[in-house]
């Protein structure tokens, strides 16, 4: 790898050459790509395979679980044999993934390909962070972290964009088989990175892996199935029932008490001098644990608007994915943007101050948004919103990072990226599924009020249509429910207003909800640094 030294003076630091950055910065960008095209390409799977959404759905389950699960034990990994070594083999895996994708005959090879694919990134993401902090340093390394946080936004772009044109005019699968190409690409780029030595004494600790991987798969899966399962009440479609209460509740319960069983564990083996499968030191400090709360927030905000979004242009307005797409499009770009910028207002601003603004930020977009929201995304108030969101989510990701990166010693930068990549698996499960819950439940609670008041939909008509056990559709699709009812021409209108109504109060309370959630983080960001590099840390 070449250098050069710059010569602005006595405390210039040498400048490292940026083509290993485009490498690592591609190693992430094939993992977002992935993920980000799986629900592009959801109808042309289920057409393909012959199977139920859900069923699809899986594979995106699989990846998720199988990186928040297992990312501690890919950054052991990473330290044991080496970031570099452990990158390639990974990437090989990661290649060999899509391939089953690309060719995959059935769902049950496209969800066994997203699990190994999951497997690969479980180790690519810390191997990614120690890959960085071995090839950079100081105002560099800082720009490098940026880098990767606008790689994962622009892949999110690019999945969205040409997941949306070949899965309309070709098909799903050349988008995966992209990725074949791009991985090798990866693999072939690696050769210039600088080589590390792993460190053959470091211990794996198989009883936290056990411990943090079933933790954060229950709390996932609990989660991700409170809406179909009941937040209480066990509804009909919960595989089992606890006395009559449901299991997604229990499981995220459960997930809790094996999160705390895994850090009292992780405490007794430090206290013996053995590795700990996550060194507690990375969260010693209130300020890294503060950007943890943080990046878990804003990571959390991010997946609920971006299942808003699709929910209603998509189910909603009935629109394709390429709608979608270009109605997101200012928000991933401006994160896209954003994550690269911030980085030039290190020097300026501390990170308390630009955690705090960014928040800030968060919630005057979300506060606008509900204001102005016409259930049409694509109105010019509202993309505003979305931009404003865009700029402090992009600024908080890499912020966060980059506060916890330089808070540890680079033999830890592994676990840091460990850290990163269960907070973001986790939080993004975590708001995808509150998000789906909380406007379902709005929904249908809104829907039960207004017919409950309205006298033109006298019971009759409401146990035809019944109205409360519909959720989010579009207005067509309610239409035809209508329609194979008793209901006269004035009481089908009433029914489609209220329904109309009841979803654009679910959306305004959703967002303003997540706006609140966005203000109370300004908490968490008043414990972030409050110097600036260089300068001396405060007492």
């Amino acid at each position: 790898m070449t250098g050069a030294t710059t010569t602005d003076g006595p405390h210039a630091e040498e400048q490292a050459s940026w083509v290993p950055m485009i490498c690592i910065a591609l190693g992430q960008a094939i993992m977002s790509f992935n993920v980000a095209s799986l629900p592009v390409a959801l109808g042309g799977m289920v057409q393909s395979f012959g199977v139920p959404p859900t069923t699809v759905a899986t594979g995106i389950v699989a990846y998720s679980m199988i990186v928040a699960g297992f990312v501690m034990l890919g950054a052991k990994l990473v330290q044991r044999s080496g970031a570099l070594r452990v990158f390639r083999l990974a990437v090989v895996v990661f290649c060999v993934s899509q391939v089953m994708m690309t060719f995959s005959p059935n769902a049950t090879i496209m969800i066994t390909a997203q699990a190994v694919c999951g497997a690969a990134g479980a180790v690519i993401v810390p191997a990614l962070v120690a890959l960085i902090a071995e090839n950079y340093r100081g105002a560099q390394q800082a720009t490098a972290l940026g880098a990767l946080g606008s790689a994962r936004a622009g892949a999110g772009v690019a999945a969205f964009l040409i997941g949306g044109v070949l899965g309309t005019y070709i098909g799903w699968r050349p988008v995966f088989g992209i990725l074949i190409a791009v991985s090798a690409l990866v693999l072939f780029l690696s050769f210039r990175l600088r080589p590390d030595q792993g460190r053959p004494d470091v211990r794996i600790d198989f009883v936290g892996v056990a411990l943090a991987a079933s933790a954060i798969v229950l709390i996932s899966f609990g989660f991700n199935n409170l809406n179909r399962w009941g937040l209480g009440i066990a509804q009909p479609g919960a595989p089992f029932t606890l006395l009559g209460l449901s299991p997604a509740p229990v499981m995220i319960v459960i997930g809790l008490v094996l999160g705390q069983g895994f850090l009292r564990w992780t405490r007794r083996r430090e206290a013996s001098g053995e590795t700990p499968l996550l060194p507690l030191s990375v969260l010693e400090s209130p300020a890294e644990r503060a950007a943890v709360y943080a990046m878990f927030s804003v990571v959390a905000l991010e997946a609920a608007l971006n299942f808003s979004v699709p929910l209603y242009i998509q189910i909603v307005q009935g629109r394709t994915p390429m709608a979608t797409a270009v109605a997101m499009l200012p928000f991933n770009l401006t994160v896209f943007f954003a994550a690269m910028v911030i980085v030039r207002f290190y020097d300026r601003f501390t990170p308390r101050q630009i955690g705090r603004f960014g928040f800030v930020l968060c919630t005057v977009a979300l506060l606008w948004l509900a204001l102005v929201v016409r259930n049409d995304w694509s109105s010019i108030p509202v993309l505003l919103g979305l931009v404003v969101f865009g700029i402090g989510q992009g600024s908080l990701v890499t912020l966060l990072f980059n506060v916890l990166v330089t808070a540890s010693p680079k033999e830890l930068a592994g676990d840091v990226g460990s850290l990163r990549g269960t907070t973001n698996n986790l939080a993004a499960a975590v708001g995808t599924a509150v998000a789906g819950a909380l406007l379902v439940g709005l929904l249908s609670s809104a829907v039960m009020r207004r017919v409950a008041e309205n006298p033109v939909l006298p019971p009759a008509i409401q146990a035809q249509v019944d109205l409360d056990s519909i959720t989010f559709v579009s207005n067509d699709h309610l239409a035809g429910v209508i329609a194979r009812t008793d209901a006269s021409p004035e009481q089908k209108a009433e029914a489609l207003r209220v329904n109309t109504e009841a979803r654009l109060q679910a959306l305004k309370i959703g967002l303003l909800l997540m706006a609140g959630l966005a203000l109370l983080a300004i908490l968490p960001a008043g414990r972030l640094p409050g110097y600036r590099p260089g300068e001396i840390p405060e007492p």
